[in-house]
């Protein structure tokens, strides 16, 4: 497995490369596993591994998938924290800018043709399992954007918005990733290069696709327009 190192620096992967670096690490001395064993399980150095943890280099999707492997642990558990718990419910009841509809306003006029009975109701309680759009936990891997659509982890699935802006991969052409489970994934803008195996397809919107990730695979965009998808990761870890 490759161990392109990438130098952090700047914007979004600043932070977020010290926070994931601090997160393997307290999982791997959670696990009782050293750096060295660590780096002989995902065949990578123990000084790339140390980096990682110190947050000076970022690891490909590929290596941090086969090192939240080791760890037992889910992609999305360790995307940092936007909001608390009950910071969500507050916004789930909150109405101040979503005004209750009222009657008058869905009457029609006089003469008018009725086309439409339905009219919003009043926003009450708190949806379980809401995540609000401005409140994702997201990562940054290499210029690649995660972020989770649920409000905790879950461990049966992995539930993500991901974005390949131009240029970037999930892992290099000649280093393809795999790891457990099943990947499913729909297209919602621009264009996804994708290679399972020995086929290699370009995606557009509207398509989807849904293979074994066990089976050998990479993800590119070397497009101008930025890819944006929905992601399921199905029984990663077991």
């Amino acid at each position: 497995m490759s161990e392109a190192v990438s130098a952090v620096g700047g914007g979004e992967a600043e932070h977020a490369a010290p926070q994931l670096g601090q997160r393997l690490r307290a999982a791997r001395e959670a696990a009782n596993i050293s750096l060295r064993e660590m780096a002989r399980r995902v065949h990578l150095s123990p000084s790339f591994i140390s980096q990682v943890e110190l947050g000076r280099a970022t690891p490909s999707v590929g290596t941090l998938y086969a090192i939240v492997t080791q760890l037992g642990l889910s992609l999305d558990s360790l995307m940092a924290e936007h909001a608390a718990p009950s910071d969500l419910e507050t916004r789930g009841a909150t109405k101040k800018d979503r005004p209750e509809a009222r009657k008058d306003d869905a009457e029609p006029a006089t003469g008018e043709a009725r086309t439409n009975d339905l009219v919003p109701l009043p926003e009450v309680g708190a949806l379980p399992g809401l995540q609000r759009h401005d409140d994702r936990p997201e990562l940054y891997l290499h210029g690649v954007r995660w972020e989770r659509l649920t409000p905790t982890d879950d461990p049966d699935v992995e539930f993500l918005r991901v974005t390949y802006p131009p240029g970037t991969e999930s892992c290099p052409a000649d280093n393809l990733m795999n790891h457990g489970g099943k990947e499913y994934f729909h297209i919602l803008s621009g264009r996804l290069e994708v290679q399972v195996a020995f086929a290699r397809q370009v995606l557009g919107p509207g398509d989807s696709l849904n293979f074994d990730s066990s089976i050998p695979h990479r993800l590119s965009n070397p497009f101008d327009e930025t890819c944006v998808a929905i992601w399921f990761v199905v029984g990663r870890n077991h």
